[in-house]
């Protein structure tokens, strides 16, 4: 009998991942602000192979502005199959200056979600775009969270 244990984690294709974050509309963008990490929510779209956002001036717009190396992710639960998965884009982000540009983005009915004007349009065009999708353990119907996704299993 064979004891070893496949290994709980498949990496996806650059296909797959693309296909996973045409599914998204919101992910997290992580920047380097004052020599440390910050994460930060954003509604996006895909045009040309990029991630495309709308902010404020601010802490995602000066992200931008550096030329600095910029993370976004995603991730998902499939209720159906029990499996997670996780998409991470690398690069670097900029700020869309053409109005042709901006029209394009806002074709792809990019609205943003927080109130308030957000007149700056940033594309983060992956150096890097892995991703991986593995089997959730199944939960305990008596010890998990009442808000674990996990539990659609039961109901």
């Amino acid at each position: 009998m064979d004891s070893t244990t496949p290994s709980p984690e498949y990496s996806l294709t650059m296909d797959q991942c693309w296909a996973l974050l045409d599914t998204e509309v919101v992910g997290r963008v992580a920047l380097i602000v004052d020599n440390h990490p910050e994460i930060f929510p954003v509604n996006f779209v895909l045009e040309r192979r990029a991630i495309a956002f709308r902010t404020a001036g601010g802490t995602k717009l000066w992200g931008a502005i550096t030329g600095k190396p910029v993370a976004f992710e995603i991730d998902g639960y499939d209720v159906h199959e029990e499996t997670a998965w996780s998409v991470m884009a690398r690069g670097e982000a900029e700020v869309i200056e053409s109005q042709e540009e901006k029209d394009e983005v806002d074709s792809l009915l990019l609205e943003p979600w927080q109130p308030g004007e957000k007149a700056y349009y940033v594309r983060v065009a992956p150096k890097a775009l892995t991703g991986r999708r593995f089997k959730v353990n199944r939960p305990d119907m008596w010890t998990t969270r009442l808000s674990d996704p996990r539990r659609a299993t039961f109901e």
